[in-house]
């Protein structure tokens, strides 16, 4: 059984009311990670600027 079959299964014997803060939880854990996500990639972005910027790079981007 997978960790998703057994939250599911959890999921089914959990009252309405409950459901809501999961359901809230859920979205904030989603948000967190959407986050954290965005923030690696923007914190990349002047470490790898510094290659892209480069003439040889344009040179062999030049074709396409």
């Amino acid at each position: 059984m997978t960790v998703r079959d057994s939250i599911l299964r959890e999921l089914d014997k959990t009252p309405e009311d409950v459901l809501t803060m999961v359901l809230s939880f859920i979205q904030f854990l989603n948000s967190v990670q959407a986050q954290e996500t965005f923030e690696t990639a923007l914190l990349s972005e002047s470490s790898l600027a510094k290659d892209w910027l480069l003439p040889e790079e344009e040179d062999a981007w030049q074709h396409l």
